[in-house]
């Protein structure tokens, strides 16, 4: 079956779902508990799920979400894929390698969030490097679970950078931008959303802060998503649908409004810098989450050719020798109509 065959039966069933939650009225002991994992600390982005519960969108939609943070993208891929979370927000293309390596517990991409990866590589001015190849001879400094670096072979691939000339120091999350500030390590890898706000936070003068973004940088690529194993989705698919539904009115409610969204996120985080993370989320609306695209086609819309593009890439960056399929590693069974996910 092709991708766009699933995307077409996706949207009938997903449109009949949404009818029968809409005529059946949810009674608080009614509500379906389901575990939600966070692909890192609580930070302005995350507002689409921590407006969802302070608008109730998940009890309406008969949902009682816990919201836990988490410790980088192939970390949340991995509770998912243990089972020790129903649903999670990860990095598509750790999403892509993990279903390669694990084909009998394959993971699905349910709900796109970013049009574009958020993947860079962050260094200082002060250690001189200019471009992409003057990361040879380095030391990078990362969590091992971080998406961007897992995603590095193949950054390294489009920009010519021979990996045996990087060295990699593991580190935990929260000491990341302060070994960087320190000299221990010339560059580090992340999201930009996080690392930039981060080191600003902390003093570094905006200008003296180096972005290689990915997708300006050879690989532009889909980002994160909402993801469910497969075998949950089968057995759950209502509360998938439900959940991802519930999302797309948190994302039109932080389109509308990310000032009153970013407030929520105590919520989830009594200690969240409210301030720090509107702005942190502006950013993030700006280059990843309210893009041209979704402006023009909607919520989660993905385009398949471009979701091969990923594939290809991450083939190419793991030597994969049996590579899945687009539907493998994203569906657009559970979304609502197109109508349904227009800004």
């Amino acid at each position: 079956m092709s991708f766009a065959s699933i995307t077409r039966k996706g949207f009938l069933g997903a449109g009949l779902a949404a009818l029968v939650a809409a005529a059946t009225p949810v009674r608080a002991a009614e509500l379906t508990p389901v575990k939600f994992t966070l692909d890192w600390a609580v930070q302005g982005n995350h507002a689409i799920w921590t407006v969802a519960q302070d608008q109730k969108l998940f009890e309406k939609e008969g949902l009682s979400v816990k919201i836990d943070r988490g410790y980088g993208s192939g970390d949340a891929v991995t509770k998912v894929a243990s089972g020790a979370y129903d649903i999670g927000f990860s990095d598509i293309n750790a999403v892509i390698k993990f279903d390669a390596e694990n084909p009998g517990n394959p993971i699905l991409g349910v709900c796109q969030i970013f049009d574009k990866t958020l993947n860079s590589i962050i260094t200082l001015k002060k250690s001189g490097i200019t471009s992409p190849k003057g990361l040879e001879g380095k030391k990078i400094g990362s969590p091992e679970a971080d998406s961007s670096r897992l995603m590095f072979p193949a950054f390294a691939k489009a920009n010519g950078i021979d990996p045996t000339k990087i060295a990699w120091t593991s580190m935990q999350p929260q000491l990341r931008e302060t070994m960087l500030v320190q000299g221990q390590v010339d560059a580090i890898t992340g999201f930009a959303s996080t690392s930039v706000f981060n080191l600003t936070g902390v003093g570094v003068a905006a200008e003296d802060v180096v972005v290689f973004a990915f997708p300006d940088n050879g690989l532009d690529l889909y980002g994160s998503t909402v993801i469910v194993r497969k075998d949950f989705a089968e057995k759950n698919p209502n509360v998938v649908a439900a959940f991802v539904r519930a999302t797309i009115a948190g994302l039109k409610a932080v389109a509308k409004d990310p000032d009153g969204a970013a407030k929520t996120l105590t919520l989830v985080d009594p200690l969240a810098k409210v301030e720090l993370e509107k702005a942190r989320l502006k950013f993030v609306l700006d280059r990843s989450m309210f893009t041209p695209g979704i402006k023009a086609k909607g919520f989660g819309t993905v385009d398949p050719a471009r979701m091969q593009q990923s594939i290809d890439v991450a083939v190419a960056a793991y030597g994969i020798a049996t590579p899945p399929k687009p539907e493998d590693v994203y569906t657009t069974k559970f979304l609502p109509a197109a109508a349904d996910r227009m800004p």
